[in-house]
């Protein structure tokens, strides 16, 4: 492990970096924090693959260099050097064999250029495949001819039992279609669109951050480089980012939107048929990519425009990729998927890198790739709940009727091998329903009596349990998962039982469904589905890798709430290892990675000491442009206390907006509140309401609520800014005001990524300290496993659960466990806390001219610097702050005189 101090991070960092990417041999980590971060590893990385390039550029022009294989990979270099010099003679003959006999090549062109893959949904992103099978009926659609229920028959499906003597694989009897072909290579073979596939880049470097703001304040940063004209850069993100057809957009949530994508490109509407032509020698039919439902889609030579405009304007974030597409006519979000092969740069969100099915529908190579992964605080827990799996009630419900439905109707003509599997899932949304059932429980119970007891019975009605004894507790543990779920992937299961439900309910009630097949996203037929798909996936994990959360139905005066499964995934070291593997290096990069050693034993145990380098570097503000201070006491002298029982006394909220209102007075510009929870943020602001003590805030500030909704988040920042950004042009309301408030939640959107550089950001007050919720299941579930690492038997149930079988979410079960936790579990739960207080706290102080205050507002912060212990929270604030917090203060009195200095002091030498 490598610590660096570095008084100009820019220049440590660089060559730090480059250090380590010329002599990583094959991978490593490096983990980095702190200001500057950014710039400097993606500057490095760009200059360490342009070398690279050039190096094995001349090495090829060489007149010494031959084209014989071995001396490319000739003894004197070393094997990660001869990795990456790639033979282009075998690539050509390559891809001479793959054309002659139809694989491989196309394959990977398909990977990456496929426009119908979902990337949200493992059971879609096959779905191309299997319009192969598709029977005489389904192909009457082209005819113009209202279809018959024939449509939605299942092929005949044979298992890999049944199909053994036939090669042992399972497969459909599609007439003679063969597995390996599609309509999508249909269309690359014709080449009507006249593309030509491009070379994949060598050496490319992957960066990934949480929210699309932050990978669009990177491009921001890039366009400041010599490098952002120089190299290719694409910019991915979702389909709700990137959809210019407005009627998708309406849609609103990004389910619905992504299932509306899917749907426009497989369904062809009667004014949209394809037109046939090109016939071949043979006689075979070819179909034109102009068969595409979405209007966007249907002329795919502005997809060659926008690949050609985009490629003269250096960096682009999505918003100028919208724009662009916008201006063109053409769908910016395959655009920007197409131009991924030819890309030295992809910048996208962790969802799209860390995914596994995610990487596979994108077409993304990671192999020797470089590897940034910037604001990595929370990457294990961010890695771990992406394969999470959910499905409620309700869906069940919905996914259970329409099978029952499709298997009434069909059962008679359908072959053998289908009718078993389609019994098969009925037997298992019957068993997952049933486990949910509490309504025998509550029989004797009206409901004005279970709204009494439902804060009681919540945490007795969600409960935990192994994957292992969740199947034998349902009777299901006989079910083979693996070959039921590869029959619903190649059987086109979903799309023919959804489809027909839809027929059968929009004749029914006489109108057309839309085209989510309900109200919301549980409403979603589709949704429903692959929320099946998705938990059937997870039970066929190890039985240490997760655990399963039952909450069972209740209810309540307004009627039966709704209960859900969901599997919790509790290790990532495996999922994590797929992408170090392929990269050449993996770079961790935040300002709150520390404690370093709970990542590196969560997700890279096995990596060894010496593969490991980790360097810091001090901030770059000088000292006197920041004050932390631990506020103990407020302008009352009441003590600060926000721990869990206190923080809702009235004396306590009240104590807090007096010190607002003293810091309104005097603070300049902006002031961003920070509160553990939206709940506690509305019941403090309703507190204030009634008191009067928010008018008195809002005679020197307006005030600014964060909403919960992230789409009217921005809509919030932009007036917030505004209002700081005029102080100089007026009033507001008729009332002179001299800055803004802003309360703001913990693990919010506005915490995670959002700058409050300058006058945004001038004083940042952080109230209490946000543990979280220890009644939360899932959470315990990972404090318990986490607890367990390093253990002889790693991954197994700790002795920590006071000797329950099956762990429910009651507080005090949950403090026994917290309780009994020796190191790891408990350091945990400590962590999390602190790692949202320095992820908050860190919005302000953007660059090396900006100042900022920053209140820890609770006596939990104050202490006796000599007599702290480890586990203290002080102790895990960045050093940045913790070597000039102000830990102790007599009184509020002292911390005002702090305040007024500081803001004089920079405010004097901001005018110089």
């Amino acid at each position: 492990m490598l610590t660096i101090q570095a008084q100009r991070p820019n220049q440590g960092y660089f060559s730090r970096c480059y250090y380590f990417l010329m002599f990583t041999k094959k991978w490593g980590l490096v983990l980095i924090r702190r200001t500057g971060k950014t710039l400097s590893i993606i500057c490095s990385a760009l200059q360490w693959v342009y070398d690279r390039r050039q190096q094995d550029k001349s090495k090829v022009q060489s007149p010494h260099h031959s084209t014989d294989d071995a001396h490319i990979g000739s003894d004197d270099e070393p094997d990660w050097l001869r990795n990456f010099v790639p033979n282009k003679d075998n690539l050509t003959q390559e891809k001479k064999i793959n054309k002659k006999f139809g694989f491989g090549g196309c394959d990977r062109r398909r990977n990456r250029k496929e426009s119908c893959k979902d990337l949200f949904s493992r059971d879609l992103e096959e779905e191309d495949c299997n319009k192969r099978g598709e029977n005489k009926s389904s192909r009457k659609k082209n005819d113009g001819v209202e279809l018959s229920d024939d449509e939605f028959l299942l092929d005949e499906y044979e298992s890999e039992e049944e199909g053994a003597l036939g090669g042992g694989k399972s497969k459909r009897k599609a007439g003679g279609v063969s597995i390996s072909s599609s309509s999508d290579e249909e269309g690359e073979k014709d080449g009507s669109d006249g593309e030509e596939e491009e070379e994949e880049k060598a050496f490319k470097i992957y960066f990934c951050s949480r929210t699309h703001s932050q990978l669009s304040q990177f491009i921001k940063e890039l366009r400041k480089t010599l490098f952002s004209n120089e190299i290719n850069v694409v910019c991915l993100g979702s389909r709700k980012n990137f959809c210019i057809n407005e009627e998708v957009l309406k849609l609103g949530s990004s389910v619905r939107v992504n299932e509306r994508c899917l749907e426009l490109q497989k369904n062809k509407k009667k004014n949209e048929v394809s037109k046939i032509k090109n016939f071949s020698a043979e006689g075979r039919i070819r179909r034109t990519k102009a068969s595409s439902g979405c209007p966007m889609l249907r002329k795919h030579k502005l997809q060659k425009e926008f690949r050609t405009e985009t490629s003269q304007h250096g960096a682009l974030d999505i918003e100028d990729l919208v724009r662009i597409g916008r201006s063109i006519g053409t769908c910016p979000y395959y655009g920007s998927r197409s131009m991924v092969p030819a890309a030295d740069l992809v910048v996208l969100p962790y969802q799209s890198l860390l995914s596994k099915s995610s990487r596979e529908s994108l077409g993304l190579n990671l192999k020797n790739s470089i590897i940034v992964i910037d604001e990595a605080h929370n990457l294990a827990d961010s890695l771990i709940s992406m394969y999470d799996a959910k499905i409620t009630s309700s869906q069940l419900e919905s996914v259970h009727s329409h099978i029952e439905k499709y298997f009434t109707r069909f059962r008679n003509i359908l072959g053998p091998g289908n009718r078993r599997y389609i019994q098969t899932l009925m037997v298992l949304t019957r068993a997952f329903l049933q486990t949910l059932d509490n309504k025998k429980d509550l029989s004797n119970v009206n409901n004005c009596q279970a709204e009494e007891i439902a804060a009681d019975t919540k945490a007795v009605c969600d409960t935990s349990i192994a994957i292992n004894d969740f199947l034998f507790s349902l009777n299901i543990d006989n079910i083979n998962l693996v070959k039921l779920l590869q029959y619903i992937k190649e059987s086109n299961l979903v799309h023919k039982v959804s489809g027909y439900g839809e027929k059968v309910a929009s004749l029914q009630e006489g109108l057309a469904l839309d085209h989510n097949g309900g109200c919301g996203e549980e409403g979603s037929t589709l949704s429903s589905f692959r929320a099946l798909v998705d938990m059937l996936t997870s039970l066929t994990n190890n039985d240490g890798d997760g655990r399963m959360i039952i909450s069972k139905m209740r209810s309540t005066c307004s009627g039966l709430l709704g209960g859900f499964l969901k599997y919790v995934m509790l290790t990532g070291e495996k999922i994590f290892s797929e992408i170090v593997d392929e990269a050449h290096a993996v770079i961790l990069a935040g300002g709150t990675l520390q404690p370093i050693e709970e990542t590196r034993e969560r997700l890279f145990p096995w990596l060894p000491p010496n593969q490991l380098h980790f360097f810091s570097c001090s901030h770059i503000v000088p000292p006197e442009s920041i004050l932390p201070i631990a506020v103990s006491r407020g302008p009352s002298g009441q003590s600060f206390d926000f721990s869990y029982n206190s923080r809702s006394s009235l004396v306590m909220v009240e104590e807090l907006g007096l010190l607002l209102c003293n810091l309104v007075a005097f603070v300049p510009e902006g002031i961003v509140v920070f509160f553990s929870s939206f709940e506690y943020e509305g019941q403090v602001y309703d507190a204030w309401k009634k008191s009067g003590i928010l008018e008195r805030i809002m005679r020197k500030k307006r005030i600014f609520r964060e909403p919960r909704s992230n789409s009217d988040v921005e809509l919030i920042l932009k007036e917030y800014k505004e209002t700081i950004d005029g102080l100089s042009r007026g009033t507001k309301d008729g009332v002179r005001h001299n800055g803004a408030v802003l309360l703001a939640v913990v693990g919010g959107k506005i915490s995670e990524g959002i700058n409050f550089s300058d006058g945004m950001g001038r004083c940042i007050v952080m109230v209490g300290l946000p543990y979280p919720s220890p009644s939360d299941v899932e959470l315990m579930e990972r404090v318990k496993y986490i607890e367990s690492l390093g253990e002889p038997n790693c991954g197994k149930r700790p002795e920590i659960s006071v000797g329950e079988h099956y762990y429910n979410g009651d507080a005090q079960t949950a403090f026994s466990i917290l309780r009994s936790c020796k190191r790891r579990g408990k350091e945990y739960y400590e962590n999390l806390c602190m790692k949202a207080v320095n992820q908050s706290i860190g919005r302000a102080i953007r660059h090396i001219n900006d100042y900022a205050a920053i209140l820890l507002v609770d006596m939990r912060y104050a202490s006796d610097s000599s007599k702290r212990s480890f586990s203290h929270p002080t102790n895990k604030l960045p050093l940045w702050i913790k070597d000039r917090l102000v830990s102790a203060t007599n009184n509020y009195g002292e911390v005002h005189r702090l305040l007024h200095h500081f803001f004089k002091y920079n405010k004097k030498r901001e005018c110089q």
